[in-house]
């Protein structure tokens, strides 16, 4: 379980940074300018929700993760 929760950490990062890149590539902010991706709104929305979904990750394990914490400490306990 604790390495299914640092999975999903893991892969919301990645994927709220590509979401971000994706974001920033469709709005021109940065290249490279051959990028079918580079100045193409379309990619703006896809974007916007791939980084939603690397943030729903995220959450998802970060909350695994801090339940993982607290159950393991009241066993100690």
């Amino acid at each position: 379980m604790k390495k299914m929760s640092r999975l999903l950490v893991i892969i919301g990062i990645i994927l709220a940074i590509a979401g971000i890149i994706f974001s920033l590539q469709s709005k021109s902010v940065i290249g490279p300018t051959s990028s079918f991706m580079y100045d193409n709104p379309e990619w703006t929305a896809d974007g916007l929700i791939i980084i939603a979904i690397g943030l729903i990750s995220f959450t998802a394990g970060g909350f695994m993760l801090l339940r993982g914490k607290k159950s393991s400490s009241s066993e100690n306990h």
